[in-house]
């Protein structure tokens, strides 16, 4: 099994936490796995990408350059990240607040509105794990309980009841397909 996985957005998003996540509970599911941040020049609402790989073989390199997944979470990482897929791969896209459409037809497209879910739970700050729900569900990689087993490790500061937020927006996100 192999996942190599883009997440993207701008910064504030939690794009490179969630990365962070899934390597976690990658490691803690005993797969090899791999975390590369990438941030833009600004920090907070600059851009910000990750790439991940999670592997039940070892990984020769943390560079995802033709990923089986790619979670959008703004406008510009469409088009950044969209002709980056590979054939026949995945492309969850947070259609809260991405407006634009793919324009490729040889991957699967998911359109989750993220934004919109977390928001229904009570913050938008989650919109994050509602994509990741999303991601779990469709590749089966990881599971929402290795997820949420990883977050108190990644998470050292959140309250109990963040966390169960977290795994709420996770299931949430799951529902999507």
């Amino acid at each position: 099994m192999y996942q190599g996985i883009r997440i993207s957005g701008f910064g504030g998003q939690g794009i490179i936490s969630s990365g962070v996540l899934l390597a976690y509970a990658g490691m803690l599911d005993g797969r090899h796995v791999t975390f590369f941040p990438a941030y833009g020049a600004e920090m907070r609402g600059g851009t910000a990408n990750c790439s991940v790989v999670i592997s039940s073989d070892d990984v020769s390199t943390p560079v995802v350059a033709q990923p089986d997944t790619v979670i959008v979470m703004n406008e510009p990482s469409l088009a950044k990240f969209e002709p980056l897929v590979k054939p026949g791969g995945l492309l969850i896209i947070n259609s809260s607040l991405v407006e634009s459409r793919p324009k490729r037809k040889d991957i699967k497209i998911l359109l989750v509105p993220c934004n919109k879910a977390a928001q229904e739970l009570g913050t938008a700050r989650i919109a994050n794990m509602v994509a990741l729900g999303a991601f779990v569900k469709q590749t089966g990689a990881l599971s929402i309980d290795a997820i949420a087993k990883a977050m108190p490790k990644v998470f050292k500061r959140a309250k109990p009841e963040m966390l169960e937020l977290n795994v709420k927006a996770l299931k949430k996100g799951a529902e999507f397909n």
